[in-house]
């Protein structure tokens, strides 16, 4: 029998600007789960889309995560050097007829949503982009936050990208490819990727990967209820003083007591609040706004 492998997390932003409170719940809920487990915590840069990112923004980030206490127990993968792992996943894929070349453009798909079942594309000339094959199933897991899930991939999601038509890899793919070879037991992030996840459920079956446990943690929004990162709210987290935004953080999350209140260093606050930390407090909300009470949450002690 193979031994059960090593707890291990990961925290895997974009190179698309600062880190924002908003990510910095992602990065210590993240932290914390694979911690209380005596598990490793890695880094994974997605940086998959170069029109999307901010120079230097990849090392400010990771600059900043040293700053809060968090790096990573392995070098920090990049996705975008990691273009030849994708290609061999894609490969077997192809040859079984799971995964095709699609010209089909949005405007295309629009009679049904971007839904994709069958080609229909207008122009035959057009690059191709690559999808993989869904068949019309319900597909079930139970998220650690959330609760039991199901998505009808014929219908919710379709034929979904593996590679874009203008040549960059798609996510589903890299995340699933990724995951497996960093060894992920674990895969603690935020709600708005909650409904990923039944299709790279269904990837990882395709290509025989190991599926990690999943847990969302609540989406930090303004109050208009859009997400922090694409709102005016998104303030950068201050690196210089990482103390308070942790403790926000470590609110959002339900969590009690003040670990971040004293003057020592970062880390040994981190391992004060490791201590205290309680899975069951995470709010089983998809949303919340910072300011406003959270259900689950806990008030000050």
């Amino acid at each position: 029998m193979t031994p059960n492998p090593s707890p291990r997390g990961r925290f895997a932003p974009s190179p698309t600007g600062a880190l924002h409170l908003g990510s910095l719940v992602a990065a210590v809920g993240s932290w914390l789960m694979a911690r209380r487990r005596g598990g490793d915590w890695l880094v994974r840069m997605e940086d998959l889309d170069p029109p999307r990112e901010v120079p230097g923004a990849a090392e400010r980030q990771i600059q900043t995560l040293a700053a809060f206490g968090m790096t990573s127990d392995a070098p920090v993968l990049w996705q975008s050097r990691r273009g030849d792992a994708y290609a061999a996943a894609l490969e077997p894929l192809l040859a079984a007829g799971l995964a095709f070349e699609c010209r089909c453009s949005r405007s295309d798909l629009a009679a049904t949503g971007g839904i994709h079942r069958h080609c229909v594309a207008g122009n035959r000339q057009r690059p191709a982009a690559i999808r993989l094959r869904v068949p019309d199933t319900v597909l079930g897991f139970d998220d650690g936050l959330q609760g039991p899930q199901a998505q009808s991939l014929a219908t919710e999601v379709g034929d979904f990208v593996l590679r874009r038509a203008d040549g960059p890899w798609a996510y589903q793919l890299a995340v699933v490819v990724d995951d497996a070879a960093q060894g992920i037991t674990d895969v603690v992030r935020g709600a708005d990727l909650l409904d990923s996840t039944p299709r790279q459920i269904f990837l990882q079956r395709q290509l025989g990967l190991p599926t990690p446990a999943y847990a969302h943690l609540p989406l930090l929004v303004d109050a208009q209820g859009k997400k922090l990162g694409k709102s005016l709210a998104s303030i950068p987290v201050d690196p210089a003083a990482p103390k308070p935004a942790l403790l926000a953080a470590w609110r959002f999350l339900g969590q009690t007591g003040r670990p971040f209140d004293d003057a020592g260093p970062v880390e040994s606050a981190l391992v004060r609040a490791l201590a205290h930390f309680d899975p069951q407090r995470i709010p089983r909300v998809l949303h919340a706004t910072i300011d406003a009470p959270v259900s689950g949450a806990a008030g000050p002690t």
